[in-house]
Parts: C-alpha cells; sequence; structure tokens
C-alpha cells in the first residue's frame, strides 16, 4: 500500500480530489466534479405537480407529497457518487488514509455514503467547505503530516 492521502473537499454541487504522495508533501488536484442540477431551482428538478388521490373514507381529494426535497435528493446522489469513487480507490489501494472537508449537510451525507473500506482509512473531516481555495491554501489548514 502507498502511503498516498487522499482530501477530498466538497459542497453540495462540486468536489475536487487531491492527493498528497509524502505526509509533508504539498497537496495536487486529481480529479474534480460538478453535479448542476443540485443548483437547479425545484421547479426545474420537479415535472409537475404532485399526484391526487381519493380518501378511502370520504370523497375528499388530497396531494400525493414528495417523500424528500428534490434538491436534497439530488445532493445526496452527488454524495452518493463521491463515495463510491472512494470506496472503489480504497478498495484497489489507491490511497492510505482519507480526509473529508464540506459544509455540515454535505459532510453527514458523505459519511453516510462512505463504504466500509473508505471508512476504516477516513483520518480527518473538517466541517469547511474548502471547494474555492487554492490547492496551497487547503494544504495549509491539515495537519503537518498527512
Amino acid at each position: 500500500m502507498t502511503k498516498r492521502a487522499w482530501i477530498l473537499v466538497a459542497d453540495g454541487s462540486r468536489a475536487r480530489l487531491f492527493a498528497a504522495d509524502k505526509p509533508a508533501s504539498e497537496i495536487k488536484e486529481l480529479e474534480a466534479w460538478e453535479a448542476p442540477t443540485v443548483r437547479m431551482h425545484e421547479t426545474e428538478l420537479t415535472s409537475d405537480l404532485p399526484g391526487r388521490a381519493f380518501d378511502s373514507t370520504n370523497p375528499a381529494r388530497h396531494a400525493y407529497g414528495q417523500p424528500e426535497d428534490p434538491k436534497q435528493a439530488e445532493m445526496r446522489r452527488f454524495a452518493k457518487m463521491l463515495a463510491e469513487r472512494l470506496e472503489e480507490a480504497a478498495k484497489r489501494d489507491a490511497y492510505e488514509r482519507l480526509y473529508l472537508a464540506a459544509g455540515p449537510k454535505m459532510l453527514g451525507l458523505l459519511r453516510e455514503a462512505l463504504g466500509e473500506h473508505a471508512s476504516k482509512r477516513l483520518a480527518g473531516t473538517y466541517d469547511r467547505d474548502w471547494t474555492r481555495e487554492r490547492a496551497d491554501t487547503i494544504r495549509a489548514r491539515l495537519p503537518e503530516y498527512l
């Protein structure tokens, strides 16, 4: 296994993956993803008004509710896709330690979606959105030895 550390910084619609080859080295960006659907308005994410149903005990009708907010569902899908990528890489021993930095909601979704192999390599989490930061700024906020 390499001594490589991976750092994933994410918000609800963007993510960047960095790697440090040595514990005290600078970090380099490996990949970046965007989920533009998360930034869409709810009306753009839903195709129609909710369906309607008859109540079985009286003639009243009511609308079916949506089980989850469409934006939240898109953010959950994005977090799941990122977690799957991290899990696949962990199974291949592409990294030894994993650090996550994301806003509170996204960090929770990422933790929830992480698989067994990636979870075992999780070395630290940061409740901050660093997606727009430069690599050297992100590195300065991480432990001296990754």
